[in-house]
């Protein structure tokens, strides 16, 4: 992006920032409420834009708020020491662990080997093993643009699929399969995507408590029963060429021999993984926070030398998202502090008034998921509509927890629809092996399907679970 045309975004995320705050304060709102409205748009529509990275533009709008003295310059930075922040930050660190050591290839072949009979055994190979590296690596572009979409195209190519020579083959089934379980596997954990603990502390300031477990637990049915339609969707949708792979337990066998027995950094991990999933689920019992959790689990791999510290200083992805995820958690607090999100509920509530909250909650839902059409970050999307939608949604009669998970699920859920919505979107559309237009009508379809397994079957098992 040339300077002309970033400063061309930039301007425009300005102009619609200082546009809604010359539309004139309504009453019952002060000053500094609707002024941080106008920042928080602006910063927003910035992100939305690409006007500057994330982090630059957090920066940005912290700045706005401190030099107006909108806030202190201690409020201004409050996001930095919130704990939700910090878990996904050594989230980060943690995630190169599996990188790093190999062992997150290891489990994709190891699958691929005991799996790998036919096309659909491959492909559950791949699911399965975003699913397993989920809850520890925070990043769905790391964990599916890093670790899986590798092997999606190594085994294509491995049976003859290329791109432009053949990709009905094998490729873009595979291609589509692992990108939307990837979707999915980032819905099922708190720590499957970075946007899952900003969900998390927005809901909080609607006082919703959300633990690693109770996600987890509500998360299971539904994402469970998604991953195991998904290759028998995508085979009807867009059917493989090619059903049996043969040599797939071949290609595995020679991939694992290439990477050697298991060393001793990748027990080391297998350790952490294990004892960190422990103490995220027993958290609660025990009064450990998972951001502590996750401390020890770092603290393990500097001192085994699994990590080095300047692994850790060279993760940029953990810095940058410190910056953009701390002025977008510190907006939303004082948001909804200054009253924004209150007023916001009950001017679209008076619109709303006598709807029965099921099918009321239940459109909101619809305009919020299709919505990530005009995003291109399952974050900015979060950072935009998800506090607002939330406080409408208990407004309306949802019960709180039940409104702040659904919308919560749809946030990694609505990424699957464009081949810009998430992260490893543009790494899978980039492999060549499905069309632009094919690749829409297939994420709106796969949509459709993930909707009414996670409202229908997942609304049972919540019932089940006693959430409402």
């Amino acid at each position: 992006m040339t300077l002309l045309q970033r400063l061309g975004r930039l301007l425009i995320s300005l102009a619609v920032g200082g546009f809604i705050f010359f539309l004139g304060i309504p009453e019952g709102l002060s000053w500094e409420a609707w002024f941080l409205l106008s920042v928080f748009i602006f910063t927003i529509v910035g992100i939305i834009l690409k006007a500057m990275p994330m982090g630059a533009m957090g920066i940005f709008g912290m700045t706005l708020l401190a030099i107006t003295n909108t806030l202190t310059f201690q409020e201004v930075f409050s996001g930095f020491h919130n704990h939700v922040v910090w878990l996904i930050v050594i989230a980060f660190f943690i995630a190169r662990g599996f990188i790093k050591t190999g062992l997150g290839l290891r489990i994709a072949y190891q699958l691929m080997y005991l799996l790998g009979k036919n096309t659909k055994g491959l492909a559950y190979g791949l699911v399965f093993t975003d699913f397993i590296l989920a809850p520890a690596i925070p990043s769905v572009t790391a964990r599916a643009g890093g670790v899986v979409y590798p092997v999606v195209t190594a085994l294509a190519k491995a049976f003859g699929s290329e791109p432009h020579n053949g990709p009905r083959k094998l490729g873009a089934y595979l291609v589509q399969t692992a990108f939307q379980a990837g979707v999915v596997s980032s819905a099922m954990f708190l720590t499957a995507m970075a946007g899952n603990p900003l969900v998390a502390e927005l809901a909080s300031e609607s006082g919703i408590t959300i633990t690693w477990g109770s996600w987890a637990l509500a998360a299971i049915v539904p994402g469970l029963i998604s991953l195991l339609v998904m290759p028998h969707l995508m085979s009807l949708l867009y059917p493989p060429e090619i059903k049996n792979t043969p040599n797939a337990k071949a290609f595995s066998r020679e991939e694992l021999k290439k990477l050697g027995p298991m060393s001793v950094q990748e027990w080391v991990m297998v350790f952490v993984f294990a004892l960190l999933i422990a103490l995220w689920i027993s958290g609660p019992y025990i009064h450990m926070k998972a951001v502590v959790a996750a401390l020890v689990g770092i603290c393990i791999l500097l001192l085994s030398s699994v990590l080095s510290w300047e692994d850790v200083i060279k993760e940029k992805g953990a810095w940058d998202t410190l910056v953009w995820f701390s002025a977008l958690v510190m907006m939303g607090a004082f948001l909804n502090k200054f009253g924004i999100t209150g007023w916001f509920s009950q001017l679209v509530v008076s619109h709303l008034q006598g709807m029965h909250w099921i099918p009321g909650f239940l459109t909101l839902l619809l305009v919020y998921f299709y919505s990530h059409y005009f995003f291109a970050s399952n974050v900015a999307h979060i950072g935009a509509m998800y506090a607002p939608f939330l406080v409408l949604g208990i407004a309306l009669g949802a019960p709180p927890v039940l409104a702040a998970l659904l919308l919560g699920f749809s946030s990694s859920l609505f990424g699957g629809l464009t081949h810009y919505g998430c992260g490893p979107a543009p790494i899978f559309f980039g492999s060549g092996y499905v069309k632009l237009n094919l690749w829409w009508k297939l994420g709106l379809y796969v949509s459709v399907v993930n909707l009414i397994i996670w409202i229908v079957l997942g609304g049972i098992w919540w019932k089940v679970i006693g959430l409402f």
